[in-house]
């Protein structure tokens, strides 16, 4: 049977304190709403419909490019009355599964088990989870068989159903054939004077029709979000479920409460990662990578036996084999350095290519380069790349001394086995294998008074 998920995702989110709708916060690095989205689209839904409402315009264009149907629920009437708002976009006959754009947390088999359950002969199937402090849940109530014969809610409920700890999440699956009947039937008939969503099992039951509920084994899945502290918990627990992963792998993490995991990682064997750095992106780290502490990875790939030293940025880069990287090194999009190469401390290197074996050791910028094998950049040097307008490109060839404190002005090349003398500006590409510099004349002048302030 094909399927259509609805995202309730219209709320305003006062308690966030935010000008923001609460679901395009961030967790780990992409909004909340992304999450559930991303979750959903792994189950190859034919449609995923976003209800929105507060903000909606920055809902949606946050969200945009995903092949995403958004309906507005301009009235906030609860949550039956969301989904009711889908009605001409949903695929007549499809089953339905309803999520929620602030509970980024719930794993895709949790739901793949809600679903195969929902399609067992039941027309309705509850997401529930035993909760450690079930105040405030409606409760699922139970017959002899274990099929669920009602929600309560916690105000309505008695002494002995609020003993009760199996309480609802609100997510939910339908049977496409009995669903415009049971949505059909719900009012407003209560204190809130709101369309419940959860009444549609008290339909299904008095229509004898089977209700199952799938008790989530790990309560965090079903957390939602309303405030900045549980945005945080939340955040806490992505980290925690993050490093976890990359532990089962063989990742060593020296402290896994001291990581901040927002990347899909793929390691290798030996991989070391040192406490308070932060995975961002898309990452790669071969065999053997060691990451130091306080770093912070983006879209990167590093190679095998590379050692990044501490407090190094590493952005949209590719870093080779047997690198030592930093401390203290920024390495800028567009990055490669290839094997055996050397970048140290406080060293920045943009959009350039470094060539096997070559080190750029000291308090250097390099930008819009090619540097070749063996080449050895001295402390201070600068690729002037940019003349107020265009960028320009510097080319070192094979086994080029650079001496310290030097200005490659860019448009240049830098021919093999070129030395360059310590303090020199280059304007000039540079003969093969000679030694070139540019200084002025030592001059001294006798007299001089250094300025100095009046009294």
């Amino acid at each position: 049977m094909s399927l259509s998920i609805v995202i309730l995702a219209a709320g305003k989110g006062s308690r966030m304190k935010s000008n923001k709708p609460k679901v395009i916060h961030d967790v780990a690095g992409k909004p909340m709403l992304q999450h559930v989205v991303d979750t959903s689209k792994s189950l190859n839904p034919e449609q995923v419909i976003v209800v929105i409402g507060h903000e909606s315009e920055q809902v949606i264009e946050t969200m945009q490019g995903q092949n995403l149907i958004f309906v507005e629920q301009v009235e906030q009437l609860g949550t039956g009355h969301a989904v009711l708002q889908c009605h001409d976009e949903l695929k007549p006959g499809n089953d339905i599964l309803v999520l929620y754009g602030d509970v980024p947390l719930i794993r895709l088999t949790t739901l793949e088990e809600l679903i195969v359950k929902g399609q067992k002969d039941n027309v309705v199937c509850l997401l529930s989870f035993d909760a450690a402090n079930p105040t405030g849940y409606g409760r699922i109530v139970r017959d002899e068989s274990g099929n669920v014969t009602a929600i309560v809610e916690e105000k309505d409920a008695s002494d002995d159903v609020r003993k009760l700890t199996e309480s609802n999440s609100g997510i939910l699956y339908i049977r496409g054939s009995e669903y415009g009947e049971l949505l059909s039937e719900l009012d407003a008939d209560n204190a809130q004077k709101e369309y419940y969503l959860t009444d549609v099992v008290k339909h299904a039951v008095n229509k004898n029709h089977n209700v199952a509920a799938v008790i989530c084994g790990d309560e965090s899945e079903v957390l939602g979000v309303n405030n900045q502290l549980q945005l945080a918990e939340i955040e806490t627990i992505y980290r925690r479920r993050r490093a976890e992963s990359l532990m089962s792998q063989g990742v060593k993490i020296v402290d896994p409460a001291r990581i901040d995991i927002r990347a899909e990682v793929i390691a290798g064997q030996d991989v070391v990662i040192d406490v308070n750095c932060v995975l961002e992106g898309q990452i790669e780290l071969e065999d053997g990578v060691e990451i130091g502490a306080n770093c912070v990875l983006k879209d990167c790939k590093i190679g095998r036996n590379t050692k990044v030293q501490p407090m190094c940025i590493i952005d949209q880069s590719e870093i080779g084999e047997n690198n030592d990287i930093g401390p203290f090194a920024r390495i800028r999009p567009e990055t490669k350095t290839l094997n055996k190469a050397k970048i140290g401390n406080f060293v920045e290197v943009k959009k350039s290519v470094i060539g096997e074996g070559s080190k750029v050791n000291h308090l250097t910028y390099i930008g819009d380069t090619e540097m070749g094998t063996d080449v050895n950049i001295g402390a201070g040097t600068i690729t002037c790349n940019y003349d107020g307008a265009f960028k320009h490109k510097t080319i070192i060839e094979d086994g080029v001394f650079v001496g310290s404190d030097t200005q490659l002005v860019a448009p240049v090349r830098i021919s093999k086995n070129t030395t360059i003398g310590a303090g020199s500006t280059i304007t000039k590409d540079t003969p093969e294998g000679e030694l070139s510099f540019s200084r002025a004349k030592q001059v001294s002048i006798s007299g001089w008074i250094r300025p100095s302030k009046n009294k």
